[in-house]
């Protein structure tokens, strides 16, 4: 007795993926339209040709590990932060170079804790491209 072979019947693989790339779209026009948009008539300031500078109360951290404040070196963290203005003190900056050591950057912001600043704040550079 020759038995009946089952017939199966093959679905179409891309509907599966239509219906993901629908969901996907769906999902990206709902997405930007939640930012509310910048008003038409505005004219976004020009940076490209400005000199990146440091600010002027801003403790310097090199690759190396070498400090700097106002371009004269420093020793210690506790003595930078001696220096400051009271009024500074609250909020302290620190401008690391890329390349210092993340362990370097975490031990001199728990150092000015330590020595009671309020908030330590990183400069870093945004590049918008």
């Amino acid at each position: 007795m020759k038995r009946a072979g089952r017939t199966s019947s093959k679905r179409e693989p891309t509907i599966t993926l239509i219906n993901i790339v629908f969901l996907m779209l769906i999902f990206f026009l709902v997405a930007g339209t939640l930012a509310r948009p910048l008003d038409k008539t505005l004219t976004l300031v020009r940076t490209a040709t400005l000199d990146g500078t440091a600010p002027a109360d801003a403790l310097v951290v090199h690759a190396d590990g070498r400090m700097t404040w106002r371009g004269a070196p420093l020793t210690t963290v506790a003595a930078y932060f001696a220096q400051l203005p009271p009024d500074a003190q609250a909020r302290v900056r620190v401008v690391p170079d890329r390349d210092l050591k993340a362990s370097q950057l975490i031990h001199i912001g728990r150092d000015l804790r330590a020595a009671g600043a309020g908030k330590v704040v990183i400069v870093t550079e945004k590049a918008l491209k």
